[in-house]
């Protein structure tokens, strides 16, 4: 479920437990002059060494998480070296980056760590000087005895401090914000310099003694089998080593930590092994493989949009799905009526850095080399096809080129461990980009049919939804759900979802915000609509819904098959009309713009951040359309950790948002993907990309995540730009320019 996904992943990461102040050592650390912590050492010198134990994904953690840890500790950044953990949850606890989830659990426990490891020090220097801790104060890694006019660097104590018992956590006293010298301020990222002169950080990067390079031939038809293949011709490619059959393995069935869909298959196919990915690639290629059957091979773009119109036409599979009030009644007493039908395609996370793990296998352990959002899945997903245990797995963490959701997943591990347990030696394998669309995790498409009941003021007095999406068994796939914890519901009283479920068989993934990266879309392009019928303005009108400040609690209450607890995350209508406000005063709503130029705004509330954001675009008698500018107003609560990660996050998501809204779209035939590279799809380029200017609201409020929130609202506030230049209403994603010539 959607919302139940966030609840995961938090309670995944916080089930450290007796683990939550990292007191656990790995062997290398333990025996570390000055080592506080699994996280902490400080050394003789008074360098400080922060080990960031969360997958970097480009979300920021590796700079953001040492920063709490620093501030707590009192130290100077400029004093901080920066390490990245390997995976172990043993040591570390939970290892995840996805739900934006990183941030809102680790914050306090960031902090608590710093602040523990200071205490510490204290506590050794009191001794030492035989005077209270509570008369030492501290300073940029010194400490201080203001009454004997005493100071030492807190490398001079770190030894010592390393014996003592830490503190428990509750007694710990964190720092007042408004001492802060660190958090909240503009902070490069750690790994920058070495990212822009192409240093190895990334799993790609990866290079054994001894290794060899892997391409994996194998069906692009989900579950296909193999009917014949020329592995002489590959053999033939200069550089090929060898060819090797891998059978396919339908025994890896599980469920990962955080709740997600975990590997049902190792698909049967062709290692071909080279002296560089090059030659590798292309022996794969000459393999000229012919695949037939497959459990997909009925998947069509064209079979699925002819099924979805029939539902449209002949009414849901699944009347009532979700029914809060009576929206049927209050639709019939309705003054007036809106209608409208949305869709958005299938599209890929098509994440920069490809797909790709090094592995080695030797004496009954292995080592992996991998970028990946869920480590501790990627040693327990090897171990199960290797026929060994996790703890035999070591993983390497590396920095990932991208990931969006899609690095949630293992497979490529899977398939690099069983070809390297076959070849004997280090292999790295590497997919293409064709491989990388026709294998991915995808975000799933869908269709809905709205319907809005209006008073006579205009106001929006029930809404009903008849949403198609994709699924197994009659029920919807979990990344394809529809529930009440997505808005309107809660604030639209008088509610109802109809939901009708077309067959899939291809798996289906979480990508950045996902579920309401589409329904960002849906929603607010719809209330736009409503706003238009009703001759208002689409702030004005986006205030009068949003109501009085209050918290809404977001009851999950399914007539379907799916139940879930009622009660929720709170929707805090007040902090979205703080965002909401602020974008549009930021933007100069309601300014005069010249001829077929316009703007447009839209709010979404995601992984517990509210945004608004404000597009304004011009569109020429050709169609094709110009961001000018975007406007970003964001809560996330108290406290930004970096300013300039939380910017780079924000103006990343809606770039990433406009490439998919502008031409991002995955399609079927003959059960497989049909795009190949980049070519075929969509991605932002830098003259696409418009400035984005980031306001963060501060709240009296936890501090949440950033890396999805903002995604979600941007497409509908373009598509409300273009409607202001043109008049012309788009109701499908990607949008089809063709459609706006003058």
């Amino acid at each position: 479920m959607s919302a139940t996904r966030r609840a995961v992943l938090q309670a995944s990461v916080l089930a450290g437990g007796a683990l939550s102040l990292g007191w656990r050592f790995s062997g290398a650390k333990a025996s570390v002059p000055g080592a506080l912590s699994a996280f902490v050492i400080v050394r003789a010198t008074g360098s400080v060494e922060i080990t960031a134990h969360q997958p970097e994904i480009g979300q920021g953690v590796k700079t953001s998480f040492p920063m709490m840890i620093a501030e707590e500790l009192d130290v100077d950044w400029d004093q901080v070296k920066v390490v990245q953990a390997p995976g172990d949850r043993a040591v570390y606890g939970a290892q995840i980056a996805g739900g934006s989830s990183a941030t809102p659990t680790q914050f306090e426990r960031m902090r608590r760590l710093g602040a523990s490891a200071r205490a510490m020090l204290i506590e050794a220097a009191a001794k030492g000087w035989g005077v209270p801790a509570g008369e030492i104060t501290t300073a940029s890694g010194r400490l201080y005895h203001k009454a004997s006019n005493r100071e030492a660097s807190y490398g001079q104590f770190a030894e010592a401090a390393g014996g003592i018992t830490p503190p428990k956590p509750e007694t710990l006293k964190l720092k007042d914000p408004a001492q802060f010298k660190i958090l909240g301020k503009r902070v490069p990222g750690v790994d920058n310099r070495a990212v822009v002169t192409g240093q190895p950080l990334f799993g790609i990067d990866a290079r054994p003694p001894g290794m060899v390079y892997a391409a994996y031939a194998k069906s692009p038809v989900f579950a296909g089998k193999l009917k014949s293949a020329n592995k002489a011709a590959a053999l033939a490619v200069p550089g090929v080593q060898t060819v090797i059959d891998i059978a396919e393995r339908r025994d890896l069935k599980t469920e990962i930590d955080v709740a997600l869909p975990g590997i049902e298959v190792l698909p049967q196919g062709i290692a071909v092994l080279a002296n560089s990915t090059w030659a590798a690639l292309k022996g794969r290629d000459a393999l000229n493989a012919v695949w037939e059957g497959g459990d997909a091979a009925f998947q069509s773009t064209a079979a699925w949009e002819a099924a979805a119109a029939k539902a449209l036409r002949d009414g849901p599979q699944k009347p009532g799905y979700i029914n809060h009030g009576d929206a049927l009644a209050k639709m019939a007493a309705a003054t007036k009526r809106v209608t409208a039908d949305y869709s958005y395609p299938f599209i890929a996370h098509a994440a920069l850095e490809p797909m790709n793990c090094t592995a080695h296998v030797k004496d009954g352990k292995c080592e992996l080399w991998l970028s990946t959002q869920t480590p501790e899945d990627a040693r327990r997903m090897v171990a199960l096809a290797l026929g060994l245990k996790a703890e035999d797995v070591t993983l390497h963490l590396m920095r990932s080129g991208g990931g969006f959701g899609r690095r949630l997943m293992n497979d490529v591990a899977v398939e690099a461990a069983v070809i390297a347990k076959a070849a004997g030696v280090p292999v790295k394998l590497t997919w293409d980009r064709g491989q990388d669309f026709a294998h991915d995790w995808l975000r799933p498409g869908g269709w809905h049919r709205l319907e809005a009941g209006l008073d006579a003021a205009g106001n929006i007095t029930a809404w009903q939804d008849h949403f198609i999406s994709y699924g197994r068994d009659g029920k919807l796939d979990p990344p394809a759900v529809i529930d009440a914890s997505l808005f309107p519901s809660g604030v639209i009283r008088d509610y109802r979802a109809d939901v009708t479920v077309l067959p899939l068989a291809s798996t289906l993934g979480w990508l950045r915000a996902p579920i309401n990266n589409a329904f960002g879309f849906i929603t607010q392009g719809f209330i736009d609509e409503c706003a238009h019928s009703a001759g208002r303005d689409a702030v004005e009108y986006r205030r009068a819904l949003l109501g009085n400040p209050r918290a809404i609690p977001i009851a999950e209450e399914f007539s379907g098959e799916v139940k879930a607890d009622a009660g929720g995350t709170p929707y805090h209508t007040g902090r979205m009309r703080g965002v909401l406000d602020k974008a549009a005063a930021m933007a100069g709503w309601g300014r005069k713009l010249p001829a077929r130029r316009g703007m447009g705004i839209a709010f979404h509330f995601s992984h517990l951040g509210y945004f608004a954001n404000v597009v304004e675009a011009s569109v020429a008698a050709d169609g094709s359309v110009t961001v000018h500018k975007i406007w970003v107003a964001a809560d996330v609560g108290r406290q930004i950790v970096n300013l300039s990660g939380a910017e780079n996050q924000v103006q990343g998501s809606v770039i990433d948002a406009l490439g998919a809204a502008m031409g991002q779209r995955i399609t079927f035939a003959d059960g497989a993907v049909e795009q190949r590279n980049y070519g075929d799809y969509h991605m932002a380029r830098m003259s696409d990309a418009p400035a984005v200017e980031v306001a963060f609201i501060p709240t009296d409020f936890h501090t949440t995540g950033l890396g999805e929130p903002a995604y979600p609202s941007l497409a509908p506030a373009l598509a409300g730009a273009i409607f202001a230049a043109t008049g012309k209403r788009l109701r499908q994603l990607p949008f089809d320019t063709e459609l706006l010539k003058a």
